[in-house]
């Protein structure tokens, strides 16, 4: 029998994750089937149950299940439990283990495909949702000098520097405690206001130092936050193509036990940045 794998979310039209798993599942010799599941909201365990009834061996999860995925599992590895989200689990008979790999992606992209190292360096993170959260872990493991993280309520980015302070080092601010004097060597925007095309309260000093400029949103083009990056002389800007990538190849990798090549289907899903 095939092995059977899907993504799951609501809407799900848009998901370049068949595509993506396809390929690398061409590219390794794995025999196994990837289709997209669209579940009504409320329904995620009924679904679930569903496709684990007929022989599925993983999942991934987007929007807006990634918080019931969590809740479904049996085991949270320790990324999934600290991020308080799931993008993937793994059936292994009555065990549901959980794992969240955005943050191990976007990690991964920086350090290997833009050719950037962390270590040392001063990482400015805008939001603390759970695109950010889920991050944290990675970046922090990744030793930056200091990692600050900014939202627009002071509260919320408080809040989440003091869940992950043990870890590294971190520093929680608002937008209007920064001052222009500060300078990073990496911005990342981990914020939702380039899906609905808003610029950020960001003055273009804080990117004076910076050798990178990064965008979670994909397929955006020139958003708000990475037009200002390269205005304001940022090297190279980049949108989350590679992070979508890089950590669904950490989900095959997971369930298949072979880590497949990325650069390819990277540069097949890549959208000019203009």
């Amino acid at each position: 029998m095939t092995d059977r794998y899907a993504v799951i979310g609501n809407p799900i039209g848009h998901s370049k994750s068949p595509l993506i798993h396809r390929a690398f599942a061409q590219q390794t010799g794995q025999e196994l089937e990837y289709t997209a599941i669209e579940a009504p909201e409320g329904g995620f365990a009924a679904v679930v149950d569903a496709f684990r009834h007929k022989g599925a061996r993983g999942l991934n999860i987007t929007a807006p299940f990634k918080l019931d995925a969590f809740c479904y599992a049996t085991k949270l590895l320790d990324r999934a439990r600290l991020a308080g989200a799931t993008n993937a689990m793994s059936f292994v008979g009555d065990v549901v283990e959980a794992d969240n790999f955005d943050g191990v992606g976007l990690l991964r992209d920086i350090e290997y495909n833009q050719g950037i190292p962390l270590p040392g360096k001063r990482v400015l993170l805008l939001g603390s949702g759970g695109a950010a959260r889920g991050a944290l872990l990675p970046l922090l493991e990744a030793r930056p000098a200091e990692l600050v993280i900014i939202n627009r309520t002071f509260e919320k980015a408080r809040s989440l520097a003091e869940a992950f302070g043990s870890y590294g080092s971190v520093i929680a601010s608002g937008y209007d405690r920064l001052k222009d004097a500060e300078r990073y060597d990496v911005v990342i925007n981990a914020t939702s206001a380039s899906l609905r095309g808003e610029a950020l309260p960001v003055s273009a000093n804080f990117f004076s130092n910076a050798s990178l400029a990064y965008e979670l949103a994909y397929g955006k083009g020139l958003t708000p936050f990475l037009r200002l990056a390269r205005e304001s002389g940022v090297a190279r800007v980049c949108d989350g193509v590679g992070m979508l990538v890089e950590q669904a190849a950490e989900a095959f990798a997971w369930w298949r036990g072979v880590r497949p090549a990325t650069a390819a289907v990277i540069a097949k899903l890549t959208v000019p940045l203009t």
